[in-house]
């Protein structure tokens, strides 16, 4: 009975009525997508520009599919236009790509005019994400923490900082050392579950009076992933 709704609109001679549709269609489940990301975004935070683009990025993405169409001399020339492009960004969150990837997937059922496909595929994978955003499925009880401590060269780090971390981490490694300033300074990094019972204060401040009052820095692990590079 509801056969025709998953169909294409888009016949092999695009109209400007088939056109427009698809084209509101991409920009209306673009702005519901937006909409799920900013709701499951919320603590984090998100980029006002990530936002706008989910919201055209679809649309842009059905009007090059539309114009190229079954033509494959149009591929060949689209695909040559965007590689004179270049896009560069500092590594994201892998749920950020994900909605990317998303939006782009809504982009190609309008541009190819199964809107129906795609409003399904929106309420479907929104569901989801809004469902897992409520329940926190998947993240950790406790978060874990990149800790850098700052030596002077003199200075034996071998088990130096063992018995403090102990007293004030639920668990800890050491994934990496190096050196900086020309050999003069180590630096250590670890990686720790801070204890939740513990004074963060007074972990740094016993770490302060071990490595000669030199930088000691304690972040989110997950942040540092995504802005370091």
């Amino acid at each position: 009975m509801f056969d025709f709704l998953l169909n294409s609109i888009i016949d092999e001679t695009l109209t400007l009525p088939a056109m427009l549709a698809s084209l509101c269609a991409a920009l209306v489940m673009g702005f519901a997508i937006s909409f799920v990301y900013m709701a499951t975004h919320k603590k984090e935070g998100y980029s006002a520009g990530f936002v706008a683009t989910l919201i055209m990025l679809p649309a842009i993405i059905a009007v090059i599919i539309m114009l190229i169409g079954n033509s494959v001399a149009r591929a060949f020339s689209l695909a040559g236009a965007f590689s004179l492009v270049r896009f560069r960004s500092a590594p994201g969150d892998p749920k950020d790509i994900a909605y990317v990837a998303f939006v782009l997937a809504i982009g190609l059922s309008c541009g190819l005019g199964y809107i129906a496909y795609g409003v399904i595929f929106v309420v479907i994978l929104s569901a989801i994400m809004l469902v897992m955003d409520f329940f926190k499925f998947g993240k950790p009880k406790r978060s874990l923490m990149q800790l850098k401590i700052t030596i002077p060269e003199d200075l034996n780090f071998q088990g130096l900082f063992d018995d403090v971390l102990d007293k004030y981490t639920e668990s800890w490694s050491l994934k990496n050392i190096k050196t900086s300033d020309f050999g003069t300074l180590f630096e250590l990094v670890y990686i720790v579950t801070i204890n939740p019972l513990q004074d963060s204060k007074k972990f740094i401040d016993e770490l302060r009076c071990r490595n000669s009052n030199l930088n000691i820095s304690l972040t989110m692990k997950e942040f540092e992933d995504r802005y370091t590079v």
